[in-house]
């Protein structure tokens, strides 16, 4: 299992649309295909960084997840916003893989 964190620099000015966008992924990513942890948006300390959190299987299974994101119609419109929008400045994915014996919950 993989986790792919991407981390956003986000316009501070623009938090509610980065809002809007993080929803609309919250219905199209598991209809894909990923195990969506979540969207995080700036609260405290910083005012532009934001990340986005999903687990899945392989690079393999990224690949055809990100196949039927760019066909799903809640994915084509969410590129589309945010591109229209200009509220993302940055964007970098980062993948993980858990490594410890514990990978979540409480003991």
């Amino acid at each position: 299992m993989l986790t792919c964190i991407i981390r956003y620099e986000i316009d501070p000015t623009k938090k509610d649309l980065f809002a809007e966008y993080a929803r609309n992924w919250g219905q199209a990513i598991p209809r894909c295909g990923a195990d969506l942890v979540g969207y995080f948006a700036p609260h405290e300390g910083s005012a532009t960084l934001a990340y986005g959190i999903y687990h899945i299987e392989s690079l393999a299974a990224y690949e055809a997840y990100r196949q039927r994101l760019a066909a799903d119609p809640v994915g084509r419109a969410n590129y589309a916003f945010a591109q229209d929008q200009k509220f993302i400045m940055r964007e970098d994915r980062t993948w993980l893989r858990c490594v410890s014996d514990h990978q979540g919950g409480h003991p």
